[in-house]
């Protein structure tokens, strides 16, 4: 690489406190979640501003279901993807692989070394007997996310996720309650996975002062209602991802049930967007 262009990479702390700013854009910002550096790289030539990780997209590649990443694999494939791009790179934590505060802390500051922008914080427990994290150890584990987040020269944008919808509580109440437990805490971004009511939606914007998070889902409101209703970003989880392997298993039924090649077409357009992102 060239001192020219070295000079126009921007550093960590840079890449954050870009994505820190893209929340208060004109528009809702699109953050999609690639699955590996080359998707990465792919959604990057695309023009989107910056990227987050799927830890269920992330997952599928290593043939497992989400939740079954270890902590040091999340991380290393966060450093891989964040390594790939010169744009903002946030990552998704799952409930940072700890239940108490200490072990969520510790969790940032490895994530502070992987070179990202960002992390975000679940209080899911991963149990499913009792899936969600009493609200004060939720709080509390909110709390240290942020102070390590704060504590160097890179300040890490982090978004603090309320997961009752995902996981069979679809309690609004609780979830704005905890939310505002989590601005409180220190939180710069919220997020309540599951949202697909336009009015619920609203509700959440108007009883918070942070930018609020969607996921787009089936069934829920397209971005420009969300933005109308205050949004400020919007993530795809793990669907890009799935669409892709989606398409793989489209093409590979076609060649075995059908012995046809329509899936060439769809081809033609991954190989010349690969060519022009990896390649130039």
């Amino acid at each position: 690489m060239s001192t020219q262009e070295t000079a126009t990479v921007p550093s960590q702390a840079d890449k954050a406190e870009l994505f820190r700013a893209l929340h208060e854009g004109p528009e809702p910002l699109l953050l999609p979640n690639p699955w590996d550096a080359g998707s990465a790289k792919l959604l990057a030539s695309l023009g989107f501003a910056a990227l987050a990780t799927t830890s269920s997209g992330f997952a599928a590649t290593l043939g497992r279901l989400d939740g079954s990443v270890t902590r040091e694999e999340a991380l290393g494939h966060a450093a891989q993807v964040a390594s790939a791009t010169s744009l903002p790179v946030s990552a998704d934590l799952e409930n940072a692989f700890a239940d108490e505060p200490d072990g969520v802390a510790e969790t940032i500051r490895m994530a502070v070394q992987a070179g990202l922008a960002g992390c975000s914080v679940e209080d899911f427990t991963g149990q499913p007997g009792s899936p969600i994290y009493d609200i004060g150890l939720a709080t509390d584990r909110v709390a240290a996310a942020a102070a390590a987040a704060q504590a160097g020269l890179v300040r890490l944008v982090v978004t603090a996720r309320a997961e009752n919808y995902l996981h069979g509580l679809p309690d609004l109440a609780d979830t704005i309650t905890r939310l505002q437990a989590y601005q409180e805490a220190g939180a710069d971004v919220l997020y309540a996975p599951g949202l697909t009511s336009l009015d619920e939606v609203r509700q959440v914007v108007r009883e918070v002062d942070l930018p609020v998070n969607v996921l787009a889902m089936r069934g829920g409101p397209p971005v420009s209602e969300l933005a109308s209703a205050g949004v400020r970003r919007v993530s795809v989880g793990g669907a890009f991802a799935f669409a892709a392997l989606g398409a793989l298993v489209e093409a590979a039924r076609e060649l075995r049930e059908q012995g046809t090649y329509g899936y060439l077409e769809r081809a033609a357009v991954g190989r010349s967007a690969v060519g022009a992102a990896f390649g130039g």
